[in-house]
């Protein structure tokens, strides 16, 4: 037994340490289980292929990081390194096609061989959300908000959220063209790490922490440049929407994010108290990852949180979540913003509020929220938005709004909002 103990980069946790993991776990369910996202789990164990195919062969996670072996029917095996190829290959095996629109979230063990540090080992826990089948720029905007609040619910301080396009498959193509010929011409500026990347994945060379080859870098193509009108326009209306709800971001053009799979936004979160490895929140679209592997065109957008470094910074207990409290039917350019403002709100009083992304008639909401057996329902259409206000009643089992608990509120008056839910949702 002298020589047993575990392998570098695993630890051992017991009770006393487990109460904080257990407590960030209850905020992380209870704010996902708010904003209507569902749990999904797969595998620890998946076939290599499909790690090769959805994360990318070039990539440092698949070449260099990747827990691979061959099993006693000498099949590649692998311990997952991250969990959307996962999910994607769920969701093809099982049929995407019944059910194309999906809010998912997973949570568990991943494994990369890399050098251990401070809030990442070996064996680490992550949390992942994705958001199948939603393409518009108003579902990025709400994935990027969620874990922006996610983490400031959890009380982490100095976030900073940078953020990037990546434009779509013929942007990055045109783009690469081009900052090929750059590398090859600057080859020899590049510190031996990017250099052995140009043949495998020139585009993270980008991302690079070597502060020469950074300053090389800053003479390279920008991939920005390169962006159809579609794209460009698509990333504008991405930064008015932050700028509408008051997210604080930086644009950093050279994130790309270490995945293969990324489309159009990509995005980081990070924290100053985490020294130089600041990184605690990374997503982004992968709107062809699940057309390349084999399923239908879907797009998709999501992001992964370290449970590691949440723990370094964060921990506290709240209450266990409850039913479905409040959907909120919204439609119009400016009632979209208000609605997804006012979700937040509502979220803080500890109601499981569903947003409407659909876009869809104000009739197939109500059917939607009928549905979910919504107990109460908020309207906001371009009359209230031009009024600022919104209507919120009760809605019974038939699918129709009860007047008789029908109220008109201000989008500023914060106290008659509280009122009405304590006197409506919260009554013991």
């Amino acid at each position: 037994m002298d020589n047993l103990k575990n392998l570098r980069g695993t630890v051992d946790l017991f009770p006393d340490q487990l109460i904080k993991w257990q407590n960030v776990e209850k905020i992380l369910l209870e704010q996902l289980s708010r904003a209507s996202i569902k749990e999904i789990r797969t595998p620890i164990l998946e076939m290599t292929e499909l790690f090769i195919r959805g994360i990318g062969e070039g990539t440092d996670v698949v070449s260099k990081e990747m827990y691979t072996f061959l099993d006693r029917g000498e099949r590649s095996c692998t311990l997952r390194p991250e969990g959307t190829a996962s999910v994607a290959r769920a969701l093809i095996q099982n049929g995407i096609s019944s059910n194309p629109l999906q809010k998912l979230w997973y949570m568990g063990p991943m494994f990369r061989y890399e050098r251990p540090q401070a809030g990442r080992q070996r064996q680490f826990h992550q949390l992942g959300v994705e958001f199948i089948g939603h393409d518009s720029v108003r579902s990025d905007v709400e994935i990027i908000v969620l874990a922006w609040d996610i983490l400031g619910k959890l009380g982490i301080k100095e976030l900073n959220l940078e953020i990037n396009t990546l434009g779509d498959t013929n942007d990055r193509s045109n783009f690469q063209k081009s900052f090929l010929k750059w590398l090859e011409t600057n080859k020899d500026s590049l510190d031996l790490d990017s250099q052995n990347r140009i043949s495998k994945n020139p585009l993270r060379i980008l991302d690079t922490k070597n502060l020469q080859t950074k300053k090389v870098l800053e003479n390279a193509p920008r991939l920005f440049n390169f962006l159809s009108e579609k794209s460009h326009n698509r990333y504008l209306d991405l930064k008015r929407q932050l700028e509408v709800l008051k997210i604080p971001y930086v644009e950093n053009f050279n994130l790309v994010r270490g995945l293969d799979y990324y489309t159009h936004t990509a995005f980081e979160i990070t924290s100053g108290a985490l020294g130089s490895q600041a990184t605690v929140c990374g997503g982004g679209r992968y709107d062809d990852l699940i057309k390349q592997m084999g399923g239908p065109n879907t797009p998709a957008i999501g992001f992964a949180i370290g449970l590691e470094r949440l723990i370094l910074l964060a921990g506290k207990e709240l209450e266990i979540p409850r039913n479905t409290d409040i959907y909120i039917i919204n439609q119009g350019l400016i009632a979209e913003s208000l609605a997804m403002d006012l979700s937040r709100k509502l979220r803080n009083y500890d109601l499981l509020v569903e947003l409407d992304l659909s876009g869809a008639s104000f009739s197939k909401q109500f059917r939607k929220a009928n549905k979910l057996k919504s107990k109460s329902i908020i309207v906001i259409g371009d009359d209230e938005a031009v009024n600022g206000e919104f209507t919120i009643r009760l809605f019974d089992q038939s699918g129709n709004g009860n007047e008789n608990e029908e109220e008109v509120i201000s989008f500023e008056n914060d106290i008659k909002l509280e009122n009405w839910i304590n006197n409506n949702l919260l009554v013991k």
